[in-house]
Order: structure tokens, then sequence, then C-alpha cells
């Protein structure tokens, strides 16, 4: 199986998984509600976010509109990029780091494009898929599905300590979803094995030496 191939099947694998586990909790469950996985440690916990990823927001409606309008110009960009890496001779890893980024940021583009248009409303009520009277929003408003939660440890943060004294501690807090787990596998993949190739430099041509010729003394 070439490099492009597999590429495209590792971006359309990552997103069928993200797309269908989004589906399947926008319509079986409602906004906030939660089941455990595995005890207390991994629990599915439905949210709806209107900005990054790991839950986190870009202020206000414009806001909405640039970080769509990025995410795709983002995915455009790294398509590009991708396309390059296919004919170069880099390592297997490199493209399947770049594939896995490009996927989740397509996974999450497709919420903030299309969510809003397609799907009702998920407060108090399941989401209905296609609802006759319209969509929770318009096209690059709808909200990103996050459902991943990872609450480890738990506990306060003791009185003398600055700022949050007395307050709970959880890690880890942050509820996400499998494109965001996609992106942050891929860029900590480049980080720590590939990072060179975007550190080296572009060779400079070498200066053409200049022959002189030794002056000739003439009596």
């Amino acid at each position: 199986m070439g490099k492009k191939t597999s590429s495209l099947l590792i971006v359309f694998l990552i997103l069928l998984a993200d797309q269908t586990l989004k589906f399947w909790v926008k319509t079986h469950m409602m906004l906030g509600q939660e089941f455990s996985v595995f005890g207390k440690w991994f629990v599915i916990h439905f949210v709806e976010n209107n900005g990054m990823a790991f839950g986190f927001e870009f202020a206000g409606n414009y806001g909405k509109i640039f970080l769509s309008v990025f995410r795709i110009a983002a995915v455009v960009g790294i398509g590009w990029y991708l396309t390059k890496l296919w004919k170069r001779d880099v390592p297997f890893g490199l493209i399947i780091s770049v594939s896995l980024i490009m996927a989740g940021a397509i996974g999450n583009i497709i919420d903030s494009a299309f969510y809003g248009m397609i799907f009702s409303d998920s407060y108090g009520q399941v989401a209905t898929l296609f609802p006759p009277g319209g969509g929770y929003s318009s096209f690059l408003h709808g909200r990103v599905v996050d459902m991943l939660y990872f609450p480890i440890l738990e506990g306060h943060y003791p009185m003398w300590f600055p700022f949050w004294g007395g307050q709970q501690f959880i890690f880890f807090r942050p509820v996400f979803n499998l494109a965001d787990s996609s992106i942050t596998i891929g860029i900590f993949l480049i980080l720590l094995f590939y990072r060179r190739f975007f550190d080296r430099q572009p060779a400079t041509a070498e200066e053409p030496e200049v022959s002189t010729t030794e002056n000739v003394e003439i009596n």
C-alpha cells in the first residue's frame, strides 16, 4: 500500500470513528448527561463548545466565524503539505503524523460547519437529526461535540495554595473528542520524532571559485 493510499485511509478511518461517536452522542444523550465507561476514571460526558480543542472558547459570534475560516484555511494548507510529503523520501511516521492532524482538523470543521444546520438543540432533550423546523444554528455556527472525560485524579488544593486554595482539583479536567485526540497525537509525534525535518535550513549554493592568475612581470 502506497504512502498516499495509507494516508487517505488513516484520515478516512479517523473521520468515520469521530463522526460516528459524535452522531451517537448527539442522538442518544442530552447536554450534560454522562455515563461511566471505566469506573470514575473514564466517563462519556456530553458537552458542546463554540471554540477550540478541549473545550476552550473563542470570543463572540465573529470569533466563531474567524475560527471556522481559520480551520478551513489550515486544512487546505495541511492538505497541500501532505501531498508534498507523498512525493518526498520522508519517514512514513511523519506522513502518519500529518495525516492524524488533518483528520482531526476536518472532524471538528464538520461539527462547526454543519451540525447547527442538521441537528436540533440538545438542551433538555435528545437532539433530532434533520428536524422539521431546521437546525439550531446556521452554516459555520455549529457547536463542536465533546464527550471523552478522564477525571483520573480528584481532590482539593490545600488552603495555603495561592489563588486556588480550597478549590476542587481534577486531572484531567477538559472534555474532548476523537478529533482533538488525533490532532494532539499527531503534534506530539512530530515534536518527539520528526522535529528535525522542520528545523532543516535550505542549503545555500556555494560561491563559485574565482580563478586567479599570477601577474607575470615583463622585463
